[in-house]
Formats: structure tokens, sequence, C-alpha cells
């Protein structure tokens, strides 16, 4: 992860200690749903949990939509670059086992932790302007690395079919249709019918 993707917020520019803050605002998040559930978690709890005043914490989070969704974007954010000289791909083949992998990191950031991928679910559907910035920002970042991962396959039908292949899969397990792991498989079929 980029030094900039570790500092910026959705709100402003950090320091060194407030990009820290924010860390342990985020971490302490990850807990208070684990403990709570996202029902029960409250920016106030997650400031106590995380060693800062209420009014810290939304400094840099307007909500706990806000503040959940900054979870997931981080996991996302985090996860390692498309394999160099993927967008010369040229094989059916190659694409669409790339594009699976993919769609199935992107499903498994959470996937072992049940409270946390239904509350990123819940969060991203919210309307808070943060929230819709950080979901504009996931959405670019998903529909880049299905891009790369296509090559020379990157027809914006595909891409448009795939990305609402995950939308929709994110949307199924987050209404407890079917658990994430089960969601990263679907999308494995899904994309074989979609890249041939």
């Amino acid at each position: 992860m980029s030094g900039e993707l570790l500092t910026e917020s959705t709100r402003r520019r950090l320091t060194g200690r407030q990009a820290d803050t924010v860390r342990r605002l985020t971490v302490a998040a990850v807990d208070e749903v684990r403990e709570t559930g996202f029902e029960g978690m409250t920016v106030r709890n997650v400031a106590r949990r995380a060693g800062v005043a209420p009014a810290t914490a939304y400094t840099y989070f307007s909500s706990k939509n806000h503040l959940i969704t900054e979870v997931f974007w981080r996991r996302l954010s985090a996860l390692p670059p498309i394999e160099p000289g993927s967008a010369d791909r040229t094989s059916t083949a190659e694409a669409r086992a790339q594009v699976t992998a993919v769609l199935r990191e992107i499903a498994l950031l959470v996937s072992d932790e049940p409270q946390l991928a239904a509350a990123c679910t819940a969060a991203m559907l919210g309307a808070d302007p943060d929230v819709q910035e950080l979901r504009g920002r996931i959405g670019l970042t998903i529909r880049r690395r299905l891009r790369a991962a296509l090559g020379a396959h990157a027809d914006h039908k595909i891409l448009n079919a795939l990305e609402l292949a995950y939308a929709g899969a994110l949307v199924h397990a987050g209404m407890g249709y079917t658990s994430y792991g089960e969601t990263a498989e679907r999308l494995t079929e899904i994309a074989e019918l979609i890249v041939r």
C-alpha cells in the first residue's frame, strides 16, 4: 500500500499522528463489530475502544457507515496490484483465470469475518456523502482491477456485466442468502460464463 493510501482520508490529508488515530479507529471498529455486530456499533463506542474522544472520531468519520466503508476501502487498497503485463493478456483462458482471481480476492476480503462482511455490505449502501465518496473509489478500483485482469478482453460490456455480478453477489451475501465464501465460488462460475 502506498504511503498516500495510508494517510489519505475521505475528508482531508492527514499528518502521521492523525493517520495513526484513523488507523486505531478502523481497527477498533472491526473489534467493535466482532463484539456487538453492526447494529450495536456506535462511533462513540469505537472511539472509546480506540482511546480517543468521540469528537475526535467524528472529526474523521461522519457516521458508522463511513467508518466501516473505510475499513473495506483500506482492505481493498491493500491488495497487491494485478501482475505486470496483464494488460497485454490475449488468451481468453488466461483472462478468465485472472478475472476469477480478482473477483475471489475481493469477495474474500472480509469473508472470514461474517459480522464485518455484513456490516460492510450495509454500510456501503448508506447515503452519507462520505460513504458515497468511498463507494465511488471502491467501484473505480474494482473496475480497474477487472480491466487489468481482462487485458485485451476488456470490453466495456464485459466489464459492466462483471461489476453488476459482483455488486449483486455482495448484496445477496449481505442479505444472508449465501456466505461470502459461497459468493466467491458463484462469482467464479459467473466469470466463466461471461469471459469467453
